[in-house]
């Protein structure tokens, strides 16, 4: 083989009888030689200019003497990672080849180390005040802070359910089951499983700054329906919104999700206790919320670009949609869902909503006050679910909004008897 380029070069020297068709076979001629050293110069320049580009060495040991600078260090093998002094790395994680390593950082994700990592509340659906709801058309559901939202035919049940899957922690879901079915979707047809967020609770994601936070979504949904699904961010304060797409591979089979979801820098939350964020995810979409091309970053609301391509899970009264595991956190990298425990969820819950059951004994004029320690995000609505005493329930307007807003009623009967009140108390966003 003629060698035409230092690449044609072979290591076995006797093969090497030619540099550039100059002959230096054994009893070559001494031009030869002179003529072949020229030309091996030149082979060389044209790999110092890049004219020529050389094969990327591979090596099993190989020892550097100083600093190495590169940008990319990949992995030879597939799925192998790469090992540096003992340390793995591999697919975005830290270890070696037995167990993982400790870890020195500042923060996760840009976010707190540890705990209250998870910007939802009650993500694994522990908590549900309100019991199995049946015929909802748009109510909060049986978990706490998870509320279905509908327009046109559908009908659903919602209950907490013990369908969870397999293995990963969790004991409760969240079903919402079709009873009555929109098969025939008007174009203003919609329905979603949705939560809220106060704009106090937000600050530390700096929207509406040029050091806003990207936020990355993860969770365990169950459809009867394949194909693709979105959930989207709606920013309430200023109607603008993002919305990202996931597709349930196998119908009514438990499938982990994660969504990354870009940072804002236009529009921040107000710095209050009214809803400044909804994450919502959509079942049904008539053509105005689907009728134009998704959109995948934040923009002002234009509700075409909304829900582009949701399946309709509402479609057949036999379906059912389940929820649970979820976690939403700053950063672009999912971490282990953050178990809370009961009480620390239910104390959290009843910020928004109390199922209240309280016995009391009367003053002497036939009135009561039964205290509700939990500051409630706002006065809340009391509805009586029948008690033995009380006929007229209220809020002490005198403690405002830095008590725990005690809850009163007018009694009818006599001074200094035994009675039990039983309410709800809603304060939700």
């Amino acid at each position: 083989m003629a060698k035409n380029s230092i690449t044609d070069y072979d290591n076995i020297s006797g093969n090497n009888t030619d540099v550039q068709s100059v002959d230096i076979s054994e009893g070559c001629s001494p031009s030869g030689i002179n003529n072949a050293i020229r030309e091996v110069m030149a082979d060389l320049a044209d790999v110092n200019d890049g004219t020529v580009a050389l094969t990327s060495p591979q090596a099993a040991n190989m020892t550097v003497t100083g600093t190495v600078t590169t940008d990319t260090i990949a992995e030879n093998t597939s799925a192998a990672g790469v090992t540096i002094d003992g340390v793995l790395l591999k697919d975005g994680g830290v270890g070696s080849a037995t167990a993982a390593i400790a870890a020195y950082l500042s923060s996760i994700n840009g976010g707190q180390i540890g705990g209250n990592r998870n910007l939802i509340i009650n993500g694994a659906m522990q908590v549900a005040q309100r019991g199995a709801q049946t015929g909802i058309t748009s109510a909060y559901t049986a978990c706490d802070r998870w509320q279905f939202v509908r327009s046109g035919a559908t009908i659903v049940d919602a209950s907490q359910s013990t369908d969870v899957p397999s293995g990963e922690g969790f004991s409760k879901s969240l079903k919402i089951d079709v009873t009555t079915a929109d098969s025939s979707v008007a174009a203003g047809d919609f329905a979603h499983v949705r939560t809220r967020f106060e704009g106090q609770d937000l600050q530390q994601l700096r929207k509406g700054t040029n050091s806003a936070k990207s936020l990355t979504l993860s969770f365990w949904v169950k459809s009867a329906k394949t194909g693709t699904h979105i959930v989207e961010l709606y920013d309430l304060d200023n109607t603008r919104q993002v919305s990202k797409s996931y597709s349930i591979a196998s119908a009514n089979t438990w499938q982990n999700v994660t969504l990354q979801f870009p940072a804002d820098t236009s529009g921040a939350f107000d710095d209050d206790n009214a809803a400044s964020l909804q994450v919502a995810w959509w079942l049904l979409a008539g053509s105005d919320f689907s009728s134009g091309t998704l959109n995948t970053s934040w923009a002002s609301s234009t509700d075409a670009n909304r829900i582009v391509g949701q399946v309709n899970v509402m479609d057949d009264a036999a379906n059912n949609f389940y929820l649970t595991g979820i976690q939403l956190e700053v950063g672009e990298q999912a971490t282990p869902f953050e178990h809370r425990s009961y009480g620390d969820e239910l104390l959290r819950c009843q910020r928004y909503y109390r199922a209240f059951n309280e016995s009391f004994i009367t003053r002497s004029d036939g009135t009561f006050v039964a205290g509700h320690e939990i500051n409630m995000r706002t006065t809340p609505s009391i509805t009586s679910l029948g008690d033995t005493f009380s006929t007229t329930f209220g809020v002490n307007s005198q403690l405002g909004n830095t008590g725990s807003y005690p809850v009163y009623g007018y009694g009818t009967g006599t001074g200094n008897s035994s009675g039990n009140m039983n309410a709800t108390l809603d304060a939700e966003l």
